[in-house]
């Protein structure tokens, strides 16, 4: 499977498989089916409730989810759709920035182009023909679609081999606040610091070692490699 390699605002690159053609448009067929399902039971329940004379309000009520749905999703759902959520993509920005709402509506708004006016059609030849697999929406909003890889968790888990007959007592039991992702950017940032020890890679793993300390209400303690340490192993113990 092709990958893409993405640099972070902390300066570190976490390698991400891409969505392959086929993923995307199993992703699209089950958010189709989804927006289907739900028109259909708000209709019937929308008929019930309101006289054939005001059907103009069903559909009023109606277009906003059919035509809204992705860019709803994408923008209050971390760049997933139900569909990528259950195949487990991700629409990230290429440059590592967080991805706002008008990557979000530049995507939204050539879905028409890309899908819809062309039986997806150009979407399908944009994926194929270009590096990152992206479709003319993507090209233009600068982002990507991923897929989170299935063995994240395996890599973190045998970042330390936890003794399950020891009664180990996590230290900061707040670690589950974070998500997966920000526990392999920890991950990547202990292995380059321990790999390269250079000035640039020790100051990215002071503000993280402060990032995180901060985000936990804690104060920043003196060791920060043994302190991340510690929270990937909280982590991966609470959550596994």
């Amino acid at each position: 499977m092709d990958e893409i390699e993405i640099t972070t605002t902390q300066n570190i690159t976490i390698q991400y498989e891409l969505a392959s053609t086929w993923e995307r448009i199993l992703a699209f067929v089950i958010d189709l089916i989804i927006i289907s399902l739900s028109s259909l039971i708000l209709y019937a329940i929308s008929k019930a409730l309101i006289s054939s004379s005001s059907d103009i309000l069903i559909y009023l009520t109606l277009l906003p989810i059919i035509v809204f749905y992705t860019l709803f999703f994408e923008f209050f759902n971390n760049g997933q759709s139900i569909g990528k959520l259950a195949l487990k993509l991700r629409v990230i920005r290429v440059d590592g920035e967080k991805t706002s709402f008008s990557n979000y509506f530049m995507r939204w708004m050539f879905r028409i182009p890309d899908i819809y006016g062309s039986f997806g059609g150009i979407a399908f030849l944009s994926i194929i023909s270009s590096t990152n697999n992206q479709r003319s929406g993507d090209l233009l909003a600068n982002t990507v679609v991923v897929s989170l890889k299935k063995d994240n968790r395996m890599k973190l888990n045998n970042l330390f081999k936890l003794n399950t007959k020891t009664k180990y007592a996590p230290v900061y039991p707040e670690v589950v606040r974070f998500d997966e992702e920000a526990m392999i950017i920890v991950k990547e940032v202990l292995k380059r610091q321990i790999k390269y020890s250079n000035f640039a890679h020790q100051r990215a793993l002071d503000l993280l070692a402060e990032k995180i300390a901060t985000e936990l209400e804690l104060k920043v303690p003196k060791n920060k490699v043994d302190f991340l340490k510690t929270v990937l192993k909280d982590y991966i113990l609470l959550t596994r």
